[in-house]
């Protein structure tokens, strides 16, 4: 375990981070996976902004987590990749 790790595993033992920490990890998620399958099909921002009708500033936004794309955005990026939004409460 890395000194970072260690110092995550002592901050998430205090509530309040904890919940914090929860509450952004599906944005964190949404956003790896759009970073991960933009990198797997070989595309640029610029390319993916192209196919999704999302302007290329915005998907750098939405990538360095300076903003939460909503559903329709969601969609939109999504088709730009091929794929479709799957929702699941579990």
């Amino acid at each position: 375990m890395d000194d970072f790790d260690s110092f995550l595993n002592e901050q998430l033992q205090d509530p309040e981070f904890k919940k914090e920490w929860d509450a952004s990890q599906l944005e964190f998620d949404i956003t790896e996976m759009i970073i991960a399958a933009r990198r797997e099909q070989n595309l640029s921002q610029k390319e993916l902004a192209a196919k999704s009708g999302i302007r290329q500033s915005n998907i750098s936004r939405i990538e360095n987590g300076q903003c939460i794309p909503n559903i329709t955005t969601l969609q939109r990026i999504a088709a730009g990749l091929g794929k479709k939004v799957q929702i699941q409460f579990i």
